[in-house]
């Protein structure tokens, strides 16, 4: 069996549609599936065995696992309340690890950029610099915990730690305020022909020229598939394009893609966010592609064409 955790979420329930062509019948979900808004991300894969997260240790007990692609997590980086964190970040995290080594179970799970926090010590997925990051919220902080405390243990599995720069991609519709930009973007061109985007309030970039590394979720479910299979390099990968990109030439891209003269303005960083806001990010991926790995990610005009044309438009699920 593969156990995809968070299969009802954005990432996961595609991880999950993409798995299936390999390994049809075997991939088992876990979530917690009452959440009525996630209902359309399993439209593709709802012929599926389905467990709730809160049964998924005692079911696994007697079962033969192959791989657990962990994704299951609390994401809300506007989230202040770090007992959510410890106990679905964090202390969920641990017991998946815990199943995986007495099973001797590949395990893949989500990291996350977040944990690199202002950039200060760069983008690089080395290991020595995890003790020393300095996220700025208290879900990077969450995600580096475990990555910290997934490298003191015993290293007696294959594991990898992704750390998932700015997915974007169908089955997002549900994550209202924490959905990417492009999505964001789109609804706002399609309700009033223009993007209001964040305003600068760093004196180092201009409006709207603030950098993220933008992936689409296709490249995340490539470069799982291709970790299913990798003989030893465990550890700790950074997964975005490696080339970070203005959330200007985001915008405009939307534009193309709809077909609509670009109009954009500015409006102020929330004040909630705007101490704890990545101004530049941008994943080194030289560790990955050390590995062997040799395919092409989307760049951000053909990965927004693509979700424009083939799902926002239509507001179709993957």
């Amino acid at each position: 069996m593969i156990v995809v955790t968070g299969a009802a979420g954005f990432i996961g329930s595609c991880v999950a549609k993409d798995l299936t062509e390999t390994y049809s019948d075997q991939v088992v979900l876990v979530d917690d599936f009452s959440r009525i808004d996630k209902t359309p991300n399993l439209t593709s894969v709802n012929s599926l065995l389905q467990v709730d997260r809160n049964d998924f240790f005692e079911w696994s007990k007697d079962k033969d696992i192959r791989a657990i692609i962990h994704l299951g997590a609390r994401t809300d980086t506007t989230e202040f309340n770090w007992d959510i964190f410890q106990k679905l970040n964090i202390d969920y995290t641990k017991s998946i690890w815990k199943l995986c080594e007495r099973k001797q179970t590949r395990l893949i799970y989500a990291s996350s950029a977040a944990t690199y926090g202002a950039g200060e010590l760069g983008y690089k997925d080395d290991h020595e610099v995890v003790s020393s990051l300095k996220p700025l919220n208290p879900y990077g902080e969450s995600k580096n915990d475990i990555d910290e405390w997934i490298l003191n243990q015993p290293q007696t599995f294959p594991w990898y730690g992704l750390k998932f720069f700015n997915v974007y991609g169908p089955n997002e519709y549900h994550k209202g305020r924490m959905a990417s930009v492009v999505l964001h973007a789109f609804k706002q061109v399609s309700s009033n022909g223009a993007l209001k985007l964040f305003r600068s309030h760093n004196a180092d970039f201009k409006d709207g020229e603030q950098l993220r590394d933008f992936i689409y979720v296709k490249d995340v479910s490539k470069v799982i598939d291709y970790l299913m299979n990798l003989d030893g390099n465990w550890g700790l990968y950074n997964l975005g394009t490696g080339r970070a990109r203005t959330f200007i030439d985001l915008g405009k891209s939307v534009f193309k893609a709809m077909g609509i003269e670009p109009i954009i303005d500015f409006i102020d960083t929330p004040l909630d966010i705007q101490d704890k806001y990545q101004y530049f990010t941008e994943a080194d991926m030289s560790k990955l592609k050390s590995t062997g790995y040799k395919e092409e990610f989307y760049d951000l005009e053909t990965g927004i064409q693509e979700y424009v044309d083939n799902y926002l438009k239509g507001h179709k699920s993957y």
